[in-house]
């Protein structure tokens, strides 16, 4: 008997192929890496499909941009603060005198080949990006995607979006001109305004009196580095976390809390995805390309004795600039020391809107009492107490934006800025709750339209004549798949007290925290807010033909 052994360099028996190399390569990966078995559990993964799902993929896909331009623009951007003679290709400019930040800024957007179209697609894409998160963070809360098992990755999008506020914002005060400077300016003069430690935060952040000579350099290393790190870890933690928990999907027949209905992550999902990412890259690039942004050779460098007309913050820091621009200029003196409260209360209230709407997840969970794990997600209307609060956030949220621009409503539409300061400041109390009132009742006139679709049938528009002489319109009657959806959705019950005496007889002992949690159970699901939807027996009535159809 003969054997047939393989030689080092990997040749078989003769007459036996040799494998590809790119699957020797695979092989090779495999024995040490287990990728065969990753793949095999990962690649056929189901994801639903739905529109409002391509809201992360937007933020997913602006990131990327972010960074592959942010890499480019760093080979050629000179972070320091150092004085210098200009002499580049801006004849305007030509002889002033301005720091390295905003002369190489000027390079690269004049000398470099693509420098500002690069430049401006790095703008884009991180407001789009931010833009993007606001919008996706708002679908998850008002479908309740957020709910058990998912607080965490709730509290992980949440930091992303304040991450890349900060991201931007030291990102937009690099090229040191008259417009970023101002921004800084207004950033410090709010450090300054907290007691004891302001003064060391400023001290620490730009290495001296400001505007100084380090803090370009340091917030470079802040926005090259530092966050940026810690936004990676944060996405690819919270990717890792929607494959493990499986997305989340919209009821339908078919659908339950054990299984997901949609297409395989692979091929499918991963051409969608494929062509989605140049679709949105080509978006922001062709924006980037017929809109101008940040264009510093008309604002010029920074000088601390002149602040540039007109300056506005991107929009995502606009809420807190409108704070601090509608605040009184309120000031107390204690032991000798100056409390600056017109500065000083925004930027406390500023973190405290934002954590509201980290922390949701938790109290709602709190208030329901609701420990399950939810895969399927709410159709707003059916929440409507819930549904108000986002929509009262982003009214508040609005409304200081409109204040952070105070400036440019007057003078634009003709206005008294003390006129819209005013309204600023009554509005932010007032336009939240009246949102908040007409939102929930609209989600419940949604619902009663609802339950007259599911009762009655669809309105055909067409009108009938019966035999004694009374017109009526003929209503279809709904598929079994619409019918599915509008009536599958729990409805829950407001949590309850219970008796006063146990079994014993022996009055129980009712803390303060158990009569709030009952409190806010029966506003958020007691009577007055929600339609209860219809029933088997109401339908098989009317349906049978002793009701009117």
């Amino acid at each position: 008997m003969s054997t047939t052994t393989t030689n080092q360099s990997g040749a078989g028996a003769p007459g036996r192929r040799k494998a590809p190399a790119g699957e020797r390569v695979a092989d090779w990966a495999d024995g040490r890496l287990g990728i065969y078995t990753l793949a095999k559990a990962n690649m056929r993964k189901i994801f639903p499909d739905h529109w409002s799902f391509m809201l992360g993929e937007v933020c997913l896909y602006s990131f990327v941009i972010i960074i592959l331009t942010g890499v480019y623009l760093t080979l050629f951007f000179h972070p320091s603060m150092s004085e210098v003679v200009y002499h580049g290709s801006y004849v305007p400019m030509q002889g002033m005198r301005m720091s390295e930040a905003f002369q190489s800024t000027l390079n690269i957007s004049f000398d470099i080949r693509g420098g500002l179209l690069i430049r401006q697609i790095h703008h884009w894409a991180a407001l789009i990006f931010l833009a993007a998160m606001f919008v996706h963070m708002m679908r998850v809360f008002f479908t309740g995607a957020f709910r058990k098992p998912r607080e965490v990755n709730w509290l992980f999008g949440f930091l992303l979006f304040v991450l890349g506020m900060f991201t931007g914002f030291t990102g937009y005060s690099l090229p040191d001109d008259l417009l970023s400077g101002t921004g800084v300016r207004f950033m410090e003069g709010a450090i300054l305004s907290v007691p004891i430690i302001g003064t060391y935060i400023s001290m620490f952040l730009f290495g001296g009196e400001f505007p100084g000579s380090d803090f370009v350099p340091r917030f470079f290393s802040i926005h090259v580095l530092l966050l940026p790190g810690i936004m990676l870890g944060l996405l690819v933690a919270h990717l890792i976390l929607v494959v493990y928990h499986k997305h989340t999907q919209y009821p339908g027949p078919g659908r339950t809390e054990k299984n997901v209905v949609g297409m395989p992550l692979m091929p499918v999902y991963m051409a969608k995805a494929g062509g989605f990412f140049f679709l949105v890259f080509g978006i922001i690039a062709a924006i980037a390309a017929i809109a101008s942004i940040n264009p510093i050779w008309a604002i010029g460098p920074y000088r601390p004795d002149q602040v540039s007309t007109g300056a506005q913050p991107d929009w995502y820091m606009g809420f807190a600039e409108g704070l601090i621009r509608v605040m009184p200029g309120w000031e107390i003196n204690l032991w000798g020391h100056t409390l600056v409260l017109g500065v000083f209360i925004p930027l406390v209230i500023f973190p405290l809107v934002l954590g509201a709407i980290a922390v949701y997840p938790f109290i709602e969970s709190w208030v329901t009492g609701d420990k399950r794990e939810h895969h399927l997600l709410d159709r707003p209307r059916n929440h409507p107490t819930r549904t108000a609060f986002g929509a009262a956030w982003i009214a508040a949220y609005f409304v200081m934006l409109v204040g952070g621009g105070n400036d440019l409503w007057a003078t634009h539409f003709h206005l008294s800025i003390n006129a819209i300061t005013w309204f600023v400041r009554i509005g932010f109390f007032v336009i939240p709750v009246l949102v908040f009132i007409a939102t929930r009742r609209m989600c419940m006139g949604l619902q009663r339209r609802d339950k007259d679709k599911v009762l009655h049938g669809r309105e055909s528009g067409i009108i009938k004549r019966l035999p004694h002489g009374e017109f009526v319109e003929v209503h279809e009657p709904l598929s079994q798949e619409e019918l599915h959806t509008l009536t599958s959705h729990e409805q829950p019950k407001p949590l309850e007290l219970g008796p006063e005496v146990d079994e014993n007889g022996v009055k129980r002992k009712i803390g303060t925290s158990e009569k709030l949690r009952v409190k806010l159970s029966q506003g958020f699901y007691g009577e007055g807010t929600q339609i209860d939807k219809p029933t088997a027996e109401e339908y098989q009535e009317i349906t049978s033909g002793h009701g009117h159809h």
